[in-house]
């Protein structure tokens, strides 16, 4: 019998501290290098994109790799390509930590567009804040030290 699965991801990290680093003019060689790490874990991407703080990605769980393996190799890789071809310089490393929350289809094409317009919505709205509002609407206990 073969394996079948639909397993979305929408994860969120941040820079360090999150701080502003991830100087527009770079982002989508950032983008297109996280991309990369996903198809080698043969996993499908549906959206990536960010801001100078912090990232989002909703993709595809290839069945076969685990969500923390699969966030751990992107920070870890993008880390050291980031240093090594000095893309964002006041880049230290990533946040510890990550938020991930599963999606049905349904919810797929609303979290498409609400990842792609991410300059837009931070216009008004900090990270903090909407990294809240999505452990709260996802029903995820959490310690309010962590976003001071």
């Amino acid at each position: 019998m073969a394996t079948y699965t639909q397993i979305i991801y929408h994860i969120v990290f941040s820079t360090k501290d999150r701080e502003p680093v991830l100087a527009a003019d770079r982002r989508r060689d950032l983008f297109a290098y996280i991309w990369g790490v996903l198809k080698k874990h043969e996993c499908h991407l549906y959206r990536l994109n960010g801001v100078a703080d912090h990232v989002h990605i909703l993709t595809g769980l290839h069945p076969t790799v685990a969500l923390a393996d699969l966030v751990k190799d992107i920070k870890i890789a993008s880390s050291a390509w980031i240093k090594d071809e000095k893309v964002f310089p006041g880049f230290s490393h990533w946040q510890d930590g990550y938020g991930a929350f599963t999606c049905c289809m349904k919810e797929k094409d609303a979290l498409i567009e609400y990842i792609k317009n991410q300059e837009e919505h931070h216009r008004t709205t900090t990270f903090a804040d909407e990294y809240r509002r999505l452990l709260v609407e996802a029903g995820i206990e959490f310690d309010e030290r962590y976003f001071v």
